[in-house]
């Protein structure tokens, strides 16, 4: 496994892991209309080179020498964080690991790269949003000393869903 950080050059390949990452997460509890439009707006090539250009956003891939990239990682800080609750914070917005690859730790290596880039940053505290019923999440989060610090309503396309903030202190 090796790390890579991610520039405009990867848009693609960034958009497609994207894509079948939160599908494999989230189709069979959304109907597929709103998956549709959260894939639209969420992924887009122009919204995502957007982002790889923002100076506040930051994008890893975990490649596995045999199958290319199998997860990512999207980190942001000051005003492109999707809260403002969080003061002088790193924002984990996606640990997205393809479903072949769950359960091998490699989870646990993108949270060290979370925690590691929130420590060079000089921030104080790591904070995300995870899906009411993401059970598996929610315990790997609160293995590694998060806290609930709140709650939140997203639409997936036109359904509300509830994330749970949390928080680690550093």
């Amino acid at each position: 496994m090796y790390m890579k950080e991610l520039s405009v050059s990867d848009v693609t390949e960034l958009q497609k892991n994207c894509v079948d990452t939160f599908y494999d997460a989230f189709a069979t509890y959304n109907t597929a209309e709103n998956m549709s439009l959260y894939l639209d707006r969420q992924y887009n090539l122009e919204k995502l080179i957007s982002e790889l250009k923002n100076k506040n956003t930051y994008f890893y891939f975990i490649f596995d020498d045999d199958h290319g990239a199998v997860g990512y990682l999207k980190l942001n800080t000051a005003d492109s964080q999707s809260e403002n609750t969080f003061k002088d914070a790193l924002e984990i917005e996606r640990i997205d690991i393809r479903h072949a690859f769950q359960n091998q730790g490699l989870g646990e290596i993108l949270y060290n790269i979370a925690k590691t880039k929130a420590t060079l940053l000089g921030k104080k505290q790591v904070w995300l949003g995870v899906w009411e019923y993401n059970q598996t999440a929610i315990t790997f989060y609160q293995h590694y000393g998060f806290e609930f610090a709140g709650s939140r309503t997203v639409h997936l396309g036109d359904a509300p869903q509830i994330d749970l903030l949390m928080v680690k202190h550093l």
